[in-house]
């Protein structure tokens, strides 16, 4: 296997063209090629003016000795996880978002056959909820944006980026492939499938986990732990007021950052939990052809994907970090509430990311020393508290409160949207939100504003809506666990966000992640 790397492409080509075109540069002859694929490929917009897509090819040729001027690659192989103890039994996994579904199609896939518990409805009934939501402001608290199968994600821009480098992160998205997700995944710089393929693609995994012996059980909350010695022996749900209690030698933790009453009874029941550090701040909405113009320059005329950005400044003031997070191209910013009486913002882009607006969650971090009390969950009641001003700022009817940025920076109400119309639903509301943002982040965020500007032309255009308020963008609790990736609870193992723990550790070992 040789591979060519760095090769400029000045526009998006077709495979077939792509294939064409490398052959004749590196003067390779078509009969010598047995396969070959795209390893990688992104864009290069540093230079204004040399905007072009860069790739990285691989080829299995006959005759490799006949090209020796070429890196020789070994082929990569996917990982496969193997369990050394397939006789488990009474496995539970309380969730059905990332963790919990790529914990479930990895154990079926070893011969285990566990239970997913998810208190929302399945993909397909979510979707009617949450549009039954945007249309008219009916929250149902069980699904919604954030739960439900699929997770929190699923109602966002399906995005595939981690700051890890593993060999598993190629059989996620081989996974993702296998059940539907376009092929390009495989090798984009920044891969994302959209929330319109997401849908699809959670089906298909969870009709294929049932193929295999697994179960989900939608609808049906888990309310209580039940622990024995310090070891858990079942959990008891909640399904239509009926009480089930479930037996469970081990359980998965894959909750989320939003399943605030869980993280209570857990508590409660003494497993072991840390205050963290996250971040709050809003959604910044611009107009998507005027970030394709600030990052393409005359280059928008080719047929380039709408672009992005991601930037970051740390403040010399506050002693703060402002960045933008989850960027939307071409996407809308989603009512992401859970609970009764507040207002959370999100981003979500379809697999076109042909919308007129942009939008990127703008952030601040913020510390456990802010938060109210030493209480380990004193970060959610922060905020909580942030998402209820929010609710009443709006109009305490799930309209969320908007700003123009000009005003925010001059510390005004907003009386009036300009040419960039926000695209939250149910509805927005003109507000100012220095009202309700703490003074370290909403100062913070203006410098950040301003800071960003510099390095993104019209990123502080007075027109630029900010929405708020972001807050889940992190578990603000951390679940402690042990060197086994265990909790101090003998078959409790916390999985995904705020336990800092991947899916595929329970199958190659008779524990569990």
């Amino acid at each position: 296997m040789i591979q060519i790397s760095n090769i400029k492409i000045r526009k998006d080509i077709s495979d077939t063209k792509l294939f064409e075109t490398i052959i004749k540069k590196y003067k390779i002859e078509p009969k010598d090629v047995v396969e070959w694929h795209i390893s990688r490929k992104s864009i290069d917009a540093r230079k204004k003016d040399d905007i072009h897509y860069t790739y990285s090819i691989d080829l299995k040729l006959k005759n490799e000795n006949k090209y020796k001027k070429f890196n020789k690659v070994k082929e990569f192989n996917i990982p496969k996880i193997k369990a050394i103890n397939t006789d488990i039994k009474n496995v539970v996994i309380v969730g059905a978002g990332p963790s919990g579904l790529f914990s479930a199609l990895t154990l079926v896939q070893n011969g285990i056959s566990p239970i997913v518990i998810e208190q929302g409805e399945s993909v397909e009934n979510r979707k009617i909820s949450v549009d039954k939501f945007l249309k008219n402001g009916n929250l149902n608290v069980l699904s919604n944006v954030q739960f439900g199968e699929g997770g929190a994600g699923t109602f966002s821009d399906g995005k595939l980026t981690t700051g890890i480098n593993s060999p598993y992160c190629k059989k996620v998205l081989q996974e993702f492939v296998n059940f539907g997700a376009p092929e390009q995944i495989l090798y984009l710089s920044k891969p994302h499938i959209g929330t319109d393929n997401l849908i699809n693609i959670i089906k298909n995994i969870r009709n294929y986990i049932i193929s295999k012996g697994g179960s989900f059980l939608f609808n049906t909350k888990v309310v209580d732990f039940n622990i024995i010695n310090g070891k858990i022996i079942s959990v008891s749900c909640l399904n239509n007021g009926n009480l089930q209690e479930i037996s469970a030698s081990h359980v998965v933790l894959a909750i989320g950052h939003s399943s605030r009453d869980t993280f209570e009874k857990l508590y409660e029941k003494g497993i072991n939990m840390e205050k963290k550090n996250f971040s709050v701040g809003v959604r910044i909405e611009h107009l998507q052809e005027e970030i394709n113009k600030s990052q393409y320059g005359s280059f928008t005329n080719l047929k380039l994907p709408p672009a992005e950005y991601k930037l970051a400044y740390h403040s010399p003031n506050t002693g703060r970090s402002c960045y933008t997070f989850c960027m939307c191209p071409g996407g809308v910013v989603m009512a992401s509430s859970s609970e009764k009486n507040t207002i959370v913002s999100n981003g979500m882009s379809n697999f076109l990311r042909n919308g007129k607006n942009a939008n990127s969650a703008l952030l601040v971090n913020v510390v456990p020393n802010d938060f109210p009390s030493e209480f380990p969950l004193a970060g959610i009641y922060f905020q909580k508290d942030l998402e209820e001003k929010a609710f009443v700022l709006g109009g305490s009817n799930y309209y969320a409160p908007i700003q123009r940025v000009e005003d925010f920076l001059q510390d005004k109400k907003s009386t009036f949207i300009g040419k960039i119309e926000p695209t939250y639903l149910p509805g927005v509301t003109l507000s100012n939100l220095n009202d309700i943002l703490p003074e370290f982040v909403s100062s913070t965020l203006k410098e950040g504003i301003l800071y960003f500007n510099n390095k993104l032309e019209g990123f502080a255009n007075p027109d630029s809506i900010l929405t708020g308020v972001e807050t889940r963008s992190s578990s603000p609790v951390k679940i402690v666990r042990n060197e086994s990736l265990v909790s101090n609870i003998i078959g409790l193992y916390p999985c995904g966000e705020g336990a800092r723990l991947c899916w595929r550790y329970y199958v190659c070992s008779s524990r569990w992640n």
